[in-house]
């Protein structure tokens, strides 16, 4: 993954890169503000070599980038989402972010913590998401109520949420159980409010969620809410 070898139109590039929009990145061009291999260049249209081209922008290196991999751990409060006109955004949270057309793969709810990949690899954010390859995804819960063997095999039986067909099979470990139980259930779909549906099912309520994995990728322990990071080559690999 990352760059390969491609040849871009000059401002396309730029826009890309998050320099400016295509107008306003056109406007720069014209103005005598981009060098290529340090000569000013004035066509929009030049075409860039990924790999070997140094671009320049008012004076700044513009490296590219084609896919950025980012795991954040989504604090509460936060919605998954690439824009939202109130409230903060799990894309906003990127900050070093080098490209402008990052989302997050999957959702989490906006009360909800944990793992959340965030990247521009449509293929493999389909991969990631499509029920037909059964990729799993696994929560830490805190529940009202003391979650029993019966949960257990309810779980494993799949559960009626209000919807056509019962969920998929869930996995349900049950790490504590007491006046608030402390579980990890692993499950292969995403549907709204999935967890929270789950033990409603059941005649509980979650009061605290968090996703730990998704498919090979664990969420890295030394991130607190809020905090994220790109993904290591061998976490890549592995997704990939």
């Amino acid at each position: 993954m990352g760059s390969k070898n491609m040849k871009l139109r000059l401002d396309k590039y730029l826009a890309d890169m998050g320099t400016g929009t295509r107008s306003e990145v056109k406007k720069a061009v014209a103005k005598g503000q981009v060098t290529v291999n340090r000569e000013v260049v004035k066509k929009p249209e030049t075409k860039i070599d990924t790999e070997k081209d140094t671009v320049c922008c008012q004076g700044m290196i513009v490296g590219y980038t084609e896919y950025e991999y980012y795991m954040l751990n989504k604090p509460s409060g936060v919605v998954s989402a690439t824009e939202d006109k109130r409230d903060r955004t799990v894309v906003d949270l990127i900050e070093s972010k080098r490209r402008k057309d990052l989302f997050p793969v999957g959702r989490l709810d906006k009360d909800t913590e944990g793992l959340l990949l965030i990247t521009n690899d449509g293929a493999l954010a389909h991969r990631l998401l499509s029920p037909k390859k059964h990729v799993d995804k696994v929560y830490y819960a805190e529940v009202s109520g003391k979650v029993t063997k019966e949960d257990v095999d309810a779980f494993a039986g799949g559960l009626d949420i209000g919807e056509e067909q019962k969920t998929l099979p869930g996995k349900l470990e049950i790490l504590e159980s007491d006046e608030i139980s402390r579980i990890e259930l692993t499950i292969q779909e995403g549907k709204f409010h999935q967890v929270k549906r789950m033990f409603q099912a059941v005649d509980k309520e979650v009061v605290y969620l968090k996703r730990i994995r998704m498919g090979p990728l664990l969420l890295d322990e030394t991130l607190a809410a809020g905090e994220y990071r790109e993904l290591t080559k061998e976490e890549i690999a592995q997704l990939c």
